[in-house]
């Protein structure tokens, strides 16, 4: 009888842990080995989903100076240099960085980011001491090799002074 509830709960255990491995998206899963979900929450602007944002952490969960990444699901369609200005807006709210480190980032950022379409998403990804990898739809546009931008640009959202403090509680939702 032990053997059999041992066998029960191993196979139980085995399917559980598949399922949740079936949820990741590939790029997270080989960017992120043992990528584990911390939190998810959707941004609005004055009433209307702007995106749906899942934070994917390691095993030891969301650490400011381990990888880690952010995936915005977008509900419309947005211009990438929107996104781009848009950003900046919220690193200069922070006080973060210096003007010309802050226009530098802006310019990277309108290269980089794309139009989004309803249904896009783009995944950023923090890498410590290096910077910041983004995807779109699963597939890499580039990085910014530049680790106080991307300290930054999460900062936006994980940051304690962060303009969307509910979005960010329900990101860190797993975190002590």
């Amino acid at each position: 009888m032990k053997l059999i509830r041992l066998y029960t709960a191993l196979c139980l255990t085995l399917l559980l842990a598949s399922a949740q491995a079936a949820n990741i998206p590939a790029h997270i899963q080989q960017a992120l080995p043992n990528a584990r979900l911390s939190g998810e929450g959707s941004y609005r602007w004055f009433g209307l989903k702007i995106y749906d944002a899942a934070l994917w952490v390691g095993e030891q969960g969301y650490q400011e100076n381990s990888a880690f990444i952010l995936n915005l699901n977008y509900a419309r369609d947005l211009y990438g240099a929107r996104i781009a200005q848009a950003s900046i807006d919220e690193i200069r709210a922070l006080k973060i960085g210096s003007s010309a480190q802050q226009e530098a980032w802006l310019s990277a950022m309108k290269a980089l980011f794309p139009d989004v379409k309803e249904g896009s998403q783009i995944s950023g990804m923090f890498i410590p001491e290096h910077g910041a990898r983004f995807y779109l739809d699963g597939n890499v546009l580039g990085e910014i090799k530049d680790p106080v931008f991307a300290q930054a640009f999460f900062a936006i959202w994980l940051d304690p002074r962060t303009s969307a403090a509910s979005l960010r509680n329900k990101l860190l939702a797993t975190t002590p």
